[in-house]
């Protein structure tokens, strides 16, 4: 039976959410705060760019855009490190099997394509500059201003969905009614925040350094990242704390912003001929991770960063977002379409998963900026490459959660924390350099009893 879904948020988990739900029947009301981005012009330092791994990729694949948005990404093979003192970078491979890499997005460029296809679907109303301020999430009902006017709207749905993001408005409905769900919520800061910079395309549209590589500067305290883009730019960000030595408060004036990076990253000055102007009128963003439960009432749902908000750091925010779409879809088919039977099971089953990836985001934010240069990290890197090319089954933690989508996150963490902790020691006490095809094999054999 149709029924009539309201949700709040057009971005990529709400807009794959609409075309799914719209794809089995129902009718949807789309809500977004924002005008639309396809067209309005981008903000300075607000594009980030998206890593697209299998996770996203298989919840494209339901409403049939996966090849469109391979089409505008750009296969990132590796990390390629940076060291400070200039030396030559070295590429790490994702992955040690063929195929098994990650792919640089634009967020506007995807969001635009989810949006276009929502827009040509017949079931679906999209209404932009419509900002939610009540949610009734036991009434599935939300009211609201229009382009921050006084006009209003008000829309009653069976069922609602909040898929507007970590600082969402229907999250905040069910706080109203905390006492009656027992609703939990939490929102823990980083010390650290983010600035986005660019490294501009060189000639002829030009990539200046590899293109096909995600490049980390990491210097112990902070890191520099850079993703490719299409038109041969990179977008280049600053993981830094707000309140060090060195930190966001001390870079100011142009003399402090270019020491700062003459010193610690003086092969990106050369790229960087806007460096000290982007800088300073670049906003520097913060970086948080929302837990919060349960995520449903019988008639309300949140999905996406509304319910699990998570650092950039292991590339799985989009990801884990649209992997909700995939897994509600699942709920609805196993429950013949039963609203408050599907949030139930999806809740349940989904909740362990997004604590798993959003502690996993955090840990792997001290791995890039601490250890991708250490001699251990590396050596273990290098023999889960080895097994991952000599054995089909086997799985590194990166692995199990990047290209691995049967798996949970949860199962992703446990396995892979083991699997990490044994070969660091492992690394730590031999000399890996040479390894045989037995010692391989004793290794292979102890990970997977580990």
């Amino acid at each position: 039976m149709s029924s009539h879904v309201i949700i709040t948020g057009a971005g990529l988990c709400g807009t794959l959410l609409a075309l799914q739900l719209a794809h089995r029947g129902h009718k949807i009301t789309l809500l977004e705060k924002r005008g639309d981005l396809r067209k309005e012009a981008l903000s300075a330092g607000r594009s980030i760019n998206l890593a697209l791994s299998d996770r996203g990729l298989a919840a494209l694949d339901l409403v049939g855009l996966k090849q469109k948005a391979l089409d505008i990404s750009i296969p990132m093979l590796g990390r390629m490190i940076h060291p400070k003192g200039g030396e030559t970078t070295m590429l790490l491979p994702y992955s040690g099997r063929d195929g098994e890499y990650i792919q640089s997005i634009s967020r506007p460029g995807l969001n635009a394509l989810l949006l276009d296809a929502a827009t040509d679907h017949p079931s679906i109303d999209i209404h932009f500059n419509h900002g939610v301020r009540i949610a009734d999430v036991k009434a599935a009902r939300v009211s609201g201003t229009i382009d921050n006017t006084t006009e209003t709207f008000d829309y009653t749905g069976d069922v609602l969905i909040g898929t507007d993001g970590a600082g969402s408005e229907v999250r905040n409905g069910f706080s109203q009614i905390s006492s009656a769900i027992r609703f939990n919520y939490s929102l823990q800061w980083l010390d650290h925040g983010y600035k986005e910079l660019e490294i501009p395309s060189g000639p002829d549209g030009s990539w200046l350094i590899e293109k096909n590589a995600l490049h980390i500067w990491p210097r112990q305290r902070f890191m520099v990242i850079a993703l490719p883009n299409l038109d041969g730019s990179f977008t280049v960000t600053l993981f830094l704390a707000f309140d060090s030595h060195p930190g966001f408060n001390q870079l100011n004036t142009d003399k402090e912003i270019l020491d700062f990076f003459n010193d610690q990253f003086p092969d990106l000055v050369a790229l960087m001929p806007d460096l000290a102007e982007d800088f300073k009128y670049h906003p520097t963003g913060a970086l948080g991770t929302v837990k919060c439960g349960p995520w449903n009432t019988e008639r309300s749902l949140l999905m996406g960063d509304a319910a699990h908000a998570v650092v950039p750091f292991y590339g799985q925010g989009m990801n884990c977002s649209m992997e909700d779409v995939l897994k509600l879809d699942q709920c609805l088919d196993d429950v013949q379409e039963n609203w408050p039977k599907a949030f139930d099971m999806y809740y349940v089953g989904r909740k362990k998963d997004a604590d798993a990836i959003a502690d996993l985001a955090v840990e792997n934010y001290y791995e890039m900026r601490n250890h991708v240069d250490n001699p251990d990290f590396i050596a273990k890197r290098a023999i889960e490459m080895q097994l991952e090319k000599k054995y089909p089954d086997y799985a590194s933690k990166y692995n199990l959660v990047t290209f691995c989508e049967q798996h949970s996150y949860s199962y992703a963490k446990e396995k892979g924390n083991r699997q990490d902790k044994w070969l660091l020691e492992y690394c730590n006490q031999r000399n890996t350099s040479q390894l045989s095809v037995e010692e391989l094999d004793r290794i292979y054999q102890t990970l997977k009893e580990v």
